[in-house]
């Protein structure tokens, strides 16, 4: 029974350690000087093997070896992003690797940026609600009508007003969770609750007359997506 509890509590310390280490990446307002990018890994298959040292994450795994992180975790049957030193990974096959959610991947800036504008756009949704505010934001990179990076669509203004209120209250600069990492290299994997949402708001709070006139496609928790005419 106390080797149970001793072990409880190193977990959970080790857990606290990740979530502060996923929390360090490079602010994006600043210039990144690292160049690893996510990549979308679609085998399952496992050919190769990671041992845990001290200081790592899931994170940094899956970027070191270029496979998506939810395989990465789903290989493993991890339900959290929990890993302790000394531990063996298994790794998916580098057989398929697929292409990046943009040309050459996202950086590590771009990802946190991403994070930011979920978490203050979405932190008391589900994880679900999570993704697809995050797929919006990609959805819109990739349509014609919307910036062609993820910066410029977060911090798109239309007559002298910011695209998304966080931006322009300031909540975008809070630092998001582990939740909202997760959340954010999700929808970079290619999930898409919103199923090709451009548009997404809360109706009991929103006084936009205008996006409520929007074709709707789907309502998760409190936000509602929707596309364009």
């Amino acid at each position: 029974m106390k080797k149970l509890v001793r072990k409880n509590v190193l977990k959970l310390a080790l857990l606290t350690l990740t979530i502060f280490a996923l929390g360090v990446f490079t602010p994006f307002g600043e210039c990144s000087q690292d160049s690893e990018s996510i990549y979308v890994n679609r085998s399952v298959s496992t050919v190769e093997k990671h041992t845990v040292r001290n200081g790592d994450t899931l994170y940094d795994i899956a970027s070191a070896y270029r496979i998506a992180l939810d395989e990465l975790m789903k290989v493993n049957q991890l339900k959290n992003s929990l890993i302790l030193p000394g531990e063996t990974l298994l790794l998916p096959a580098k057989t398929a690797v697929g292409e990046g959610v943009s040309a050459g991947g996202m950086s590590r800036e771009e990802i946190m940026l991403l994070a930011r504008l979920i978490h203050a756009e979405a932190r008391g949704e589900s994880f679900e609600g999570q993704v697809a505010v995050g797929a919006v934001i990609l959805n819109r990179l990739a349509s014609p009508h919307f910036p062609k990076t993820i910066h410029d669509v977060v911090f798109q203004k239309n007559k002298r007003v910011y695209q998304f209120s966080p931006v322009g209250d300031g909540s975008i600069n809070l630092e998001p969770d582990e939740r909202a990492v997760r959340a954010a290299l999700q929808a970079m994997s290619g999930e898409d609750p919103s199923n090709g949402a451009l548009f997404f708001y809360n109706p009991d709070i929103s006084s936009d007359k205008w996006i409520r006139t929007l074709p709707v496609i789907t309502r998760i928790g409190n936000h509602v997506f929707a596309t364009s005419y």
